[in-house]
């Protein structure tokens, strides 16, 4: 006798999507509108629009990438947990998974993948997550174990606040201050604030120091 499937049926399966680049949006509707034919599909591009969204409107599957303007995924994640706690959440991102994959994950996100992944593991890690499990990848799993070693075995960006470590990242990849800001829609003021506690966090005196571990621990390319 097969065993009754736990995933929601078709016909009432809604699927957020959210996603900066509007071609990549569409190109995931296609994939999973192949496996689940009558999914309702809801998109945004922005962090805001994705958290007014969620306010309001239950969603059985929220697709999500780290890196938009102004707030990233992992504010929508947090977002998300508050509003639909049972939510699965699965990170798509472009980002490799030792950047951002266990962050996501302590945050709520109940699975991790690069877009460099074919389809079919897509449509897998979906499956997965609509079953009431998770989705990680072996490295992944690799650095959640690791995580258990306790706290002196951390490196110090892993201590940062999400908005931080994408202020890592944005500086040293040769973002100015006031790029920071315009591309975060933050004002100039609260950047330096930011950066002020960035510096302290890590223990490092400047920008170029900064750019120096970015590279070392592969944040950057």
């Amino acid at each position: 006798m097969a065993k009754a499937s736990t995933v929601p049926p078709t016909a009432s399966l809604r699927i957020l999507i959210v996603d900066d680049h509007a071609i990549l949006r569409e190109g995931l509707k296609q994939i999973l509108s192949a496996e689940f034919p009558s999914a309702v599909f809801g998109e945004a591009g922005t962090a805001s629009e994705a958290i007014e969204l969620l306010h309001g409107n239950p969603w059985n599957l929220l697709v999500l990438d780290i890196t938009m303007p102004g707030r990233s995924g992992l504010d929508v994640i947090a977002d998300a947990r508050r509003d639909q706690p049972a939510l699965p959440v699965l990170v798509l991102s472009a980002h490799a998974e030792e950047d951002y994959a266990v962050r996501a994950l302590k945050t709520g996100a109940a699975g991790y993948m690069t877009k460099n992944y074919p389809p079919e593991e897509l449509l897998g890690a979906v499956q997965r997550l609509l079953a009431g499990k998770k989705y990680v990848t072996p490295s992944v799993g690799e650095a959640l174990a690791a995580r258990l070693e306790g706290p002196d075995a951390a490196l110090p960006h892993e201590a940062l606040s999400n908005r931080e470590l994408q202020l890592l990242k944005l500086i040293a990849g040769g973002r100015t201050l006031k790029e920071v800001a315009q591309e975060l829609s933050l004002s100039e003021s609260t950047v330096g604030t930011y950066h002020a506690r960035l510096l302290s966090k890590m223990g490092l005196r400047s920008d170029v120091e900064l750019t120096r571990y970015a590279l070392r621990e592969g944040l950057v390319e």
